[in-house]
C-alpha cells in the first residue's frame, strides 16, 4: 500500500525537480518544494490537533494559573505546607501542558520520513561532491539528506514569515497569538 501511494504521488513530487534544464538547480528547487510540502502538511496536522483540543488546552492553562495563584497566596501567608502542595499541583498541570504541546510539535515532523523515503527511491545513488573545506570535515561526497535537512530548515524559516499571509494559517497565527497573550 505504501509503495502504491508513493507511485501515485511520484509525478506530482518529481515535477519541481524538472523545472530547469540544470540538474543541480532542479534538485535544489525540487527539494525546497518538497520541504515546503512537508512543512505545510506538518503545520496543518498540528493546527488541526490544537483546534480539536483547544478546550482541553485552555483548561490546562486555567488550572496552571489557578494553582500558581493559590500557591503564591499560600506563600504570602507563610503556609509552607499548602504552598508546596499547590506548587506541586501547578507543576504537574504545567508538565501535562508541556508534554501535550511537545507531542503536537512532534506532529510537525511526520511528513519528513515519507519525503526522505520518496527521495531514496529517486536519488539513492546520487552523490554530491563537496569542496574544500567541507570535504575535509565531512567527506568527499554526500547524499540527498545532506541537502534535504538544510532545505527543510530554510522552508520552516520561510513558512514562518508566510504563515501570517496565508488564508488558513492567518487564522491559526491569530489563534496562537491570542493564546500566547492570554497565558503571558
Amino acid at each position: 500500500m505504501f509503495n502504491e501511494a508513493m507511485r501515485m504521488i511520484d509525478p506530482f513530487l518529481i515535477g519541481p525537480y524538472r523545472l530547469t534544464g540544470d540538474s543541480f538547480a532542479g534538485f535544489l528547487i525540487g527539494t525546497f518544494c518538497l520541504c515546503m510540502i512537508c512543512v505545510v502538511f506538518g503545520e496543518l496536522t498540528i493546527s488541526a490537533g490544537i483546534r480539536l483540543n483547544r478546550k482541553h488546552l485552555q483548561e490546562l492553562k486555567k488550572e496552571i494559573l489557578h494553582k500558581e495563584r493559590l500557591s503564591m497566596q499560600a506563600y504570602a501567608e507563610d503556609d509552607q505546607v499548602s504552598y508546596k502542595a499547590l506548587n506541586k499541583e501547578a507543576n504537574e498541570a504545567w508538565g501535562r501542558h508541556f508534554f501535550t504541546m511537545a507531542a503536537y510539535s512532534g506532529g510537525i515532523l511526520w511528513p519528513v520520513p515519507f519525503a526522505l523515503a520518496w527521495m531514496q527511491s529517486r536519488f539513492q545513488s546520487v552523490d554530491f561532491e563537496l569542496v574544500f573545506p567541507l570535504n575535509r570535515l565531512i567527506g568527499e561526497n554526500v547524499g540527498y539528506p545532506f541537502i534535504f535537512i538544510p532545505m527543510y530548515i530554510l522552508a520552516r524559516i520561510v513558512f514562518k514569515y508566510l504563515r501570517p499571509r496565508l488564508p488558513y494559517f492567518r487564522g491559526v497565527q491569530a489563534m496562537l497569538d491570542k493564546s500566547g497573550a492570554e497565558s503571558g
